[in-house]
């Protein structure tokens, strides 16, 4: 594209102006004296804009609302505080290279002496994001493609800083917006594709686990599967990618039934589409087989292998990948139906998902067994819904026994493992996808760390469903630390009124104490939901979540 732009044109409408240019679609952020013209250039140029309450919580919402929309972002920040407070959502968004431009004022270059004045580039390294800035106002233009370019064509979350004197520039007349090229598919070598061939060729029980990195190849990766006679499953980030098919596990790791986890352990053949194969999604290693072959195909050489040795690394677009493959197997001959079975068919419907597994109800006392409480919900919350999840102790629950209707329709924030991004979370995924309920599993600490952006979910009329499994503890420390009474006390509350905080905020809000409260909270979500409703649930003790035990005994 080309622009010229006029003789009264800034810098910041012009940083403004090239953002939206290049498809940003929607900003988050808190304004404050430095990024107030360069939030209102974006504004005037058709970017929607979400006042968050803390920049922390905007950057995940804009993390969030990326992933769901497939668009990138734009975080709004001052210069040094604010750009500080976005730290902790800057990381995990730069952990899960999400493709985000976090559009940050810096100090002028003579005001050496500011308060404001930090190493912006270096903190926006330290965590892993690009560091970019507008140099001049010459350069403006080309400064904010650039940052943009990276962050699309590399997948990285770009921090672009603008001096506030360079702001108040005018850009000179003449000043060009190239178009950003789509990124370009990786096509795995020829070798590659005849050894993946030949390992499928050998298998007698393959099972394809694709990850966030496979969510765009879905049809390809299942039209592999159904080809080689795999069975499907996912990690987490790819929670309902395989939900059409009826041979798929669900997710493989900690958040697994039983049934799952067993079948993937005892499979000859397992070929990672975009998946890191982490100590989550491999349970510590503990679901590959010692006669298993494990196969990774990857866009980045770095990934191959990271998180564990494979038998054979495969550096390619995941979709150019199981096509390439699918091809081959159909070239050789006749394929055969090996996992695909009528009666496996009935045992993954049976069995494949934690919902289905029998347990002792805990409920008693005042308190509800998450177990239950998450199946119910289950059962009364529609079908085109969203669900996203915060960290803790609690997280297997919403994460296992909620389903989704696709993998746009799941979202968790868990590269950076911070507890207290799952609020914004939602708003940023609502944000994004409002024809479909927004549905928030969170523990208490984490609500209430991040509770003042509930107001912002009230102020833009978002339909969030907030599921607060409430232990009054930081749950993971207390069940999983061996320690003392006297120890566990830091990481111990009082109870907490949460549904009366809630109604504070303006919120709808019901509590659950035992079997009645959950089947009038059930009765009342399954009536519909068009705005915010709080449900503070206090669970009975599991014993400590079963997906983190493993973690934990190796901390």
């Amino acid at each position: 594209m080309t622009h010229s732009a006029e003789l009264s044109e800034t810098v910041a409408d012009a940083v403004g102006r090239t953002l939206a240019e290049l498809g940003v679609q929607h900003a988050f952020g808190v304004v404050g004296s430095g990024n107030f013209a360069m939030t209102n250039a974006l504004r005037k140029h058709g970017v929607r804009w979400t006042a968050a309450r803390h920049e922390g919580g905007a950057a995940t919402m804009a993390d969030a609302y990326g992933r769901v929309s497939g668009t990138v972002p734009v975080v709004s920040t001052h210069q040094g505080c604010g750009l500080t407070n976005a730290m902790t959502g800057l990381g995990e968004a730069a952990k899960s290279r999400t493709p985000m431009i976090v559009l940050t004022a810096d100090t002028g270059t003579s005001a050496v002496l500011s308060n404001f004045r930090i190493d912006q580039d270096a903190l926006a390294r330290s965590v892993g994001a690009v560091a970019e800035r507008v140099h001049t106002p010459t350069s403006a233009v080309q400064d904010t493609v650039r940052a943009f370019r990276t962050a699309v064509l590399d997948r990285r979350t770009v921090v672009l800083s603008v001096p506030t004197d360079v702001q108040a520039s005018p850009v000179p007349a003449a000043v060009d917006a190239p178009l950003v090229p789509v990124p370009q598919k990786v096509r795995p070598a020829a070798e590659a594709v005849a050894a993946v061939t030949d390992a499928f060729e050998r298998a007698e029980r393959p099972v394809i686990i694709a990850g966030r990195g496979g969510r765009e190849a879905g049809a390809e990766v299942l039209a592999l599967a159904e080809t080689a006679g795999a069975l499907t499953a996912t990690s987490a980030a790819g929670h309902g990618l395989f939900r059409s098919d009826p041979f798929s596990l669900g997710i493989s790791g900690g958040f697994s039934s039983n049934f799952t986890a067993e079948t993937i352990r005892s499979s000859d053949l397992i070929v990672a589409f975009g998946c890191a194969l982490n100590m989550w999604t491999m349970r510590h290693g503990s679901l590959i087989g010692a006669e298993t072959t494990v196969i990774q195909v990857d866009l980045e050489q770095s990934s191959l292998g990271a998180h564990r040795p494979v038998d054979l690394g495969v550096l390619g677009d995941s979709a150019e990948t199981a096509a390439a493959v699918r091809a081959e197997l159909l070239r050789r001959g006749p394929t055969q139906a090996k996992q695909r079975t009528p009666q496996m068919r009935e045992q993954i419907a049976a069995q494949s998902r934690k919902n289905s597994e029998v347990f002792e109800d805990l409920s008693r006392n005042g308190t509800v067994d998450p177990r239950l409480l998450s199946i119910e919900l289950d059962k009364a919350l529609p079908q085109e819904r969203s669900v996203a999840i915060d960290s803790g102790n609690f997280m297997g629950y919403p994460a296992a026994y909620l389903q989704v209707p696709d993998e746009a329709g799941f979202c968790m924030t868990q590269a950076f493992q911070s507890i207290g991004l799952g609020l914004y979370t939602a708003i940023g995924v609502a944000t994004a996808a409002p024809h479909r309920l927004t549905v928030l599993g969170t523990g208490d600490g984490g609500f209430l760390m991040s509770i003042a952006e509930l107001e912002t979910a009230i102020r833009e009329q978002l339909a969030i469903v907030v599921i607060v499994y409430n232990d009054s503890a930081y749950g993971a420390e207390v069940h999983h630390f061996d320690a003392s009474p006297e120890e566990l006390e830091v990481v111990e509350f009082p109870p907490t009124d949460i549904a009366s905080i809630a109604r504070g905020f303006g919120a709808e809000a019901m509590t659950v104490r035992g079997h009645d409260d959950l089947t009038a909270v059930s009765a009342r979500v399954a009536q519909g939901v068009d705005s915010v409703l709080v449900i503070d649930a206090k669970i009975a003790s599991d014993g400590g979540s079963w997906w983190l035990a493993e973690a934990f005994r190796g901390h």
